[in-house]
């Protein structure tokens, strides 16, 4: 039983350690800018310009929160969905690798569904 003890000492001295200078902190992702990260470049791939599109459309179609728990989460998942969907229209686009392509349509498929419960679920509340 000594073992599991030492284990667990050690994962949380190694847990609570500082991180080193230079490392990819939440705090150092924080100081990143959202814009930079979602604005496609002259260097952007047709793909990635995709994949930013969505990110972006995300970030900004996202509505405010209402202070309700359930209407919150539908609504934010709706648009989480959206750009689930056009990131995988993307990869349908441009990608070549068959499994990631069948995750793409396999995305597509469900998060449509489920969009479409939610749109039920926004309507019968009258949101």
């Amino acid at each position: 039983m000594k073992a599991p003890a030492t284990i667990l000492t050690l994962a949380l001295l190694a847990a609570c350690s500082q991180q080193p200078t230079g490392a990819n902190t939440a705090e150092s992702h924080d100081a990143m800018s959202h814009d930079a990260m979602m604005t496609a470049t002259a260097d952007d791939s047709e793909a990635t310009r995709g994949y930013k599109q969505s990110m972006a459309d995300m970030m900004t179609k996202a509505p405010p929160y209402s202070g309700d728990a359930d209407i919150d989460f539908m609504q934010q998942m709706r648009v989480h969905h959206v750009a689930a969907v056009a990131m995988a229209r993307t990869e349908l686009a441009h990608g070549k690798d068959a499994e990631a392509r069948a995750l793409a349509q396999a995305v597509i498929d469900a998060q449509q569904k489920e969009i479409e419960q939610i749109d039920r679920w926004l309507r019968a509340k009258a949101r």
